[in-house]
C-alpha cells in the first residue's frame, strides 16, 4: 500500500511537470512575440545592469517654483468642503487608477490635480511605461502617494513629514508625489536589481521632462518619493 502511494505521487509530479513543459512550449509557439517576451519577463530573475543615477539630479527646492505654483494653481483650501468647491468650479480634476499608474489610498491629501498637472502626470506615466516596456518590464507602472492637500491636512502631516511646508505646491493643486520604493510590477520574482532599475528609470523620465521645462522635481530620500511640480 505504501509503495503504491509513492508511485502515485511520482506519477502526479510527472504529470505536473509535463503540463508545465507543454504549456511553455505552446506559449512559445503560438503566443505573439510581444506577449511572449512579457511571459518570459514575468518569470525572469535576470539582473538589469542600470548604472546611471538620475535621482540625485532631481534637486529643485521650494524657492525655485513657489511663485509659479501659486500663480498657476488654485488658492489654498482649508478643508474638504473647499476642495469640493474647487471641483465644482472646474479647478480640480479627479485622478484615478490607470494603465500607467496606481493611486494609493491617501490619508493626508486628495486624489485631485489642476488640469495641467493631471496632463503632466499622465505624460509621465506614458513615458515611464514605454521605457520599462523597452527593457522587458511590460505592463509595469508606478504608485502615486500624494496630491492636493488642505491646510488642515498640512497640520496633521507636519507631525510625520518634516518636508511638509506652508509653501508646499500640494496646497495649490499642482504637485504630486510618486513612490520610488514601491512599484506596480508584473513579475513573479522582484529582485533588488529590478527595484533599483525602476527607481532610476523613473528618475530618468522625470529628469528629461524637467530638462524640457515641463516640471520641477525633488528626490525626497526621507519620504521615499519623487516630488513633482508642474510648470
Amino acid at each position: 500500500m505504501h509503495i503504491r502511494r509513492i508511485r502515485l505521487r511520482k506519477e502526479y509530479r510527472l504529470k505536473i511537470w509535463l503540463f508545465i513543459l507543454t504549456a511553455s512550449a505552446f506559449g512559445f509557439i503560438f503566443i505573439p512575440e510581444t506577449n511572449r517576451s512579457a511571459f518570459f519577463s514575468f518569470f525572469s530573475k535576470d539582473c538589469r545592469n542600470y548604472q546611471q543615477v538620475f535621482s540625485r539630479k532631481l534637486n529643485d527646492r521650494i524657492p525655485d517654483y513657489i511663485d509659479n505654483a501659486r500663480s498657476k494653481g488654485i488658492e489654498k483650501c482649508t478643508d474638504e468642503a473647499d476642495i469640493a468647491r474647487r471641483i465644482s468650479t472646474g479647478q480640480l480634476f479627479r485622478v484615478r487608477n490607470s494603465r500607467y499608474y496606481k493611486v494609493e489610498k491617501m490619508a493626508y491629501s486628495y486624489p485631485y490635480l489642476t488640469r495641467e498637472s493631471k496632463k503632466l502626470l499622465k505624460e509621465t506615466g506614458k513615458r515611464f511605461r514605454k521605457k520599462v516596456r523597452k527593457d522587458g518590464l511590460i505592463g509595469s507602472g508606478f504608485i502615486i502617494t500624494s496630491m492636493t492637500r488642505t491646510t488642515g491636512n498640512l497640520k496633521s502631516l507636519g507631525k510625520k513629514n518634516t518636508n511638509a511646508s506652508d509653501n508646499s505646491p500640494h496646497l495649490n493643486g499642482n504637485a504630486f508625489d510618486i513612490s520610488y520604493a514601491r512599484f506596480h510590477l508584473k513579475k513573479l520574482y522582484v529582485t533588488e536589481c529590478d527595484k533599483w532599475y525602476m527607481k532610476e528609470a523613473l528618475a530618468e523620465v522625470i529628469w528629461k521632462m524637467r530638462e524640457e521645462k515641463k516640471c520641477w522635481a525633488t528626490y525626497e530620500k526621507s519620504q521615499g518619493c519623487y516630488h513633482i511640480v508642474s510648470r
